[in-house]
């Protein structure tokens, strides 16, 4: 039977990459699908209203979501497991249609931009397919990444990114191998392209991470002003001076001169709201951040915040979800957030 769903504002509903086996019907509220724009890079907001449908394409495609789902206000929705949407779709006509509607709009858009890469790379047109490739690699699209690298190498055999070409294609099909669509590592595409590594031996893995502020020791050498300005910050934390320190830290990501700095300052605001008590606000912060840096090298403890934040107000079962979808995302049963999410989710359900 299809299970009703509850979700707060500011809530994620599920994470780009994730698999996708459900097709979810909005009833009550707003969910904005946060994706990027294959042509600009640039993040991509799509509004669902109630009524409608949302990861169809995935779901019944079976591959992993393209697509962040967060809710804009408290919502309602429904779930439905891929045989039971197949079977009222079937049963109801207006679904079909409604179905179609969607996937037009988004044909057409997909079309525009398509249309838009090929006038500017119509010069061009074999650095125009690498650039392709290149895109679905580092989004973790091994599958496309495979094929057009493989049609790059059947058309431009000699082509001037050939021999990148065959290492981002040797990348793509051991990446595959190892982790599937959407998992794993990012692959690195710039300069000379590697195997992807190993797991680090335990001696390598990273400690269990506490509730003091990670980088606490300035890297060697001479810092720029922002460095300065962070890890001076990251003392306030030490110190207990929360927030002293969370001013500092959005003053950095305020004036984003410096790229690094201005994310790892913004992953330190929402710890700074958890210290605070701010519960709620470091929900929403996180889910946010979450949004504007979906591959942020704290990733997996910002969602550990996230669960200890729903753990604090009450909200069991929602702390329990981030919670597994920690374990869901490492395949390392020793690192330090997979450890502090196995007990807190065993300490829920004790």
């Amino acid at each position: 039977m299809p299970k009703p769903l509850q979700y707060r504002s500011g809530s994620l509903i599920y994470f780009q990459g994730d698999a996708a086996d459900k097709v979810f019907i909005l009833q009550k509220g707003a969910v904005n699908l946060v994706y990027q724009d294959i042509e600009t890079g640039q993040d991509v907001h799509d509004l669902v209203q109630p009524g409608e449908f949302f990861g169809v394409k995935s779901a019944l495609g079976r591959y992993p979501r393209e697509e962040n789902a967060i809710a804009l206000a408290d919502t309602a929705i429904m779930a439905f497991t891929v045989p039971e949407f197949e079977t009222l779709a079937m049963a109801n006509t207006r679904i079909v249609m409604k179905m179609l509607k969607v996937f037009s709009n988004q044909m057409r858009r997909i079309h525009r931009q398509v249309s838009s890469l090929m006038e500017k790379e119509e010069a061009n047109p074999e650095a125009g397919l690498f650039n392709v490739g290149e895109y679905y690699l580092k989004n973790k699209r091994f599958t496309q990444a495979k094929y057009v690298f493989s049609r790059y190498l059947t058309y431009y055999p000699s082509g001037r990114n050939a021999i990148q070409a065959a290492k981002y294609l040797e990348l793509s099909e051991t990446s595959l191998s190892r982790y599937g669509d959407g998992k794993g590592p990012a692959p690195v595409t710039s300069g000379p392209v590697q195997p992807a590594a190993a797991a680090p031996s335990p001696a390598e893995r990273p400690a269990e991470i506490s509730l003091e502020p990670s980088g606490a020791s300035p890297p060697p050498g001479e810092l720029s002003d922002t460095a300065r300005a962070y890890y001076d910050a990251v003392s306030l934390i030490s110190q207990e001076k929360y927030q002293q320190a969370y001013m500092a830290f959005k003053k950095i990501v305020d004036a984003n001169e410096d790229p690094e700095y201005a994310a790892k300052s913004s992953y330190e605001i929402g710890r700074c709201f958890f210290l605070l008590n701010r519960y709620d606000e470091c929900i929403k912060y996180y889910t946010m951040m979450l949004t504007k840096y979906p591959r942020h090298p704290d990733l997996r403890d910002a969602i550990f915040f996230i669960g200890q934040s729903y753990e604090k107000i009450g909200r069991r079962d929602q702390a329990a979800a981030f919670y597994r979808k920690i374990l869901s995302m490492s395949s390392d049963e020793d690192d330090g957030t997979t450890v502090k999410a196995k007990r807190a989710l065993k300490a829920l359900e004790a």
